[in-house]
């Protein structure tokens, strides 16, 4: 005990980090250590090979290298021969981090634990530092890059040499193609129950600290910023033809590593990518994109989706439109009745997509709704007596099929 108490002061005093903590306390305690996020995401470690394979045997690891601390309640798990535990990492109250402590063979004691509590608390102290640290660096590599997406971050003349700079000192590399990702966590269920800010700020700071760590692991040179609301990225695009694909491969793994398997309270979200940013004069309007995409996604796809921006079709044109009280207008016009907001309405707006999909193939249409032919045909006259010849007009059609794309997007 009073070894470790020595060795943690010194890493304390000398300015150390969790890596430091984690290598102490395996060497003092003959055990594995880990420091988590309170979701499980590794932030330091002192494991061997042969513990972290034991951890994935358990199925206490995740496909996207997620502890599964959630498992491991109360006094810990047994582990083979051995023993997990997790103790909390906390400081005034709030949650910062988990302590994993994994040994070989046997229990861990009274000692043991007592000795994981100190250095739990003294991690606490760290990652309370590196947090105020973090929050002024994040306010001001957030301020350049709504700066940079405003196009004022060069000053009057908008000077790359110095953006490209400025981005240097923050380690960022925004000399190559990039696409602007998006993200944002889904708001809360209705039936869930309400939640303070302060719980809200947590879920963001958390999906904040996921993506950087994620990022960051990828690619060290990767901007990663924390907007209150969203999380915004750059990710770099490798391919030499430019097209979309890769960039698309790229995002989807990130995302994947963000999300995990939704354990550890993780919570649901959206992502939306723009297209190909060459360079810094791209930035704004791939930001703009990114964040209609996510917008837009959302609407059509629900929650969790993640959408490209090339990736939207009609949506993409109708998302351009900056007037949505037109396009709303656009849509009442052409579906009249139709546009309201009953659930007869939403039933005929149901049928009448199917037609459209169908190319007004009554037989096919009356199939896939699980209706009597003669039933779809009622529906058709009814239809056409709402909103004109559909079945004869292709020009109609298509300003419905705009339409019922608007409302989906409108709302």
């Amino acid at each position: 005990m009073d070894a470790l108490h020595s060795g943690l002061t010194q890493i304390v005093l000398e300015g150390g980090d969790l890596h430091g903590i984690a290598a102490e306390v395996a060497r003092v305690l003959s055990v594995g250590v880990v420091v988590t996020s309170t979701d499980g995401r590794e932030r330091a470690a002192a494991l061997t090979d042969e513990q972290r394979a034991r951890l994935r045997g358990a199925d206490l690891v995740d496909a996207t290298g997620r502890l599964r601390v959630e498992r491991v309640t109360g006094g810990g798990i047994a582990l083979g021969d051995g023993a997990l535990r997790t103790l909390r990492v906390a400081a005034g109250g709030v949650d910062l981090a988990r302590l994993v402590c994994l040994r070989d063979d046997g229990a861990l004691g009274d000692d043991d634990v007592h000795a994981l509590e100190r250095a739990a608390a003294v991690a606490a102290l760290l990652i309370t530092r590196e947090e105020a640290v973090a929050a002024v660096e994040n306010k001001y590599q957030g301020d350049f890059l709504r700066d940079l997406f405003l196009r004022r971050a060069g000053g009057p003349v908008n000077d790359e040499d110095y953006v490209a700079e400025h981005a240097d000192t923050f380690g960022w590399d925004l000399h190559r193609p990039v696409v602007v990702v998006a993200a944002e966590i889904d708001p809360p269920l209705p039936e869930e129950s309400p939640v303070s800010r302060a719980v809200r700020r947590g879920w963001q700071e958390r999906f904040a600290a996921a993506w950087r760590v994620v990022t960051r692991g990828a690619d060290p040179g990767v901007p990663c910023v924390d907007f209150s609301s969203e999380v915004v990225a750059l990710l770099p695009i490798t391919g030499g033809d430019g097209e979309p694909h890769p960039g698309h491969e790229v995002v989807r793994r990130v995302v994947m590593a963000v999300a995990g398997d939704k354990g550890g309270g993780r919570r649901s979200f959206s992502v939306g990518v723009s297209r190909l940013a060459a360079g810094l004069d791209d930035l704004p309007e791939a930001y703009a994109q990114a964040r209609r995409a996510v917008e837009v996604g959302r609407r059509v796809h629900g929650r969790g989706s993640t959408t490209f921006f090339d990736s939207l079709g009609l949506h993409r044109l109708i998302a351009l439109i900056p007037e949505t009280h037109e396009l709303r207008a656009f849509s009442h016009d052409v579906l009249g009745p139709l546009a309201d907001t009953t659930s007869e309405a939403a039933d005929l707006r149901e049928t009448l997509q199917v037609l459209l999909d169908t190319n007004f193939n009554v037989a096919e249409a009356a199939r896939l709704q699980f209706f009597h032919y003669n039933t779809m045909r009622y529906r058709v006259s009814k239809l056409e007596r709402l909103l004109g010849p559909l079945s004869s007009d292709p020009h109609l059609r298509l300003d419905v099929a705009v339409a019922l794309r608007v409302l989906e997007i409108t709302g």
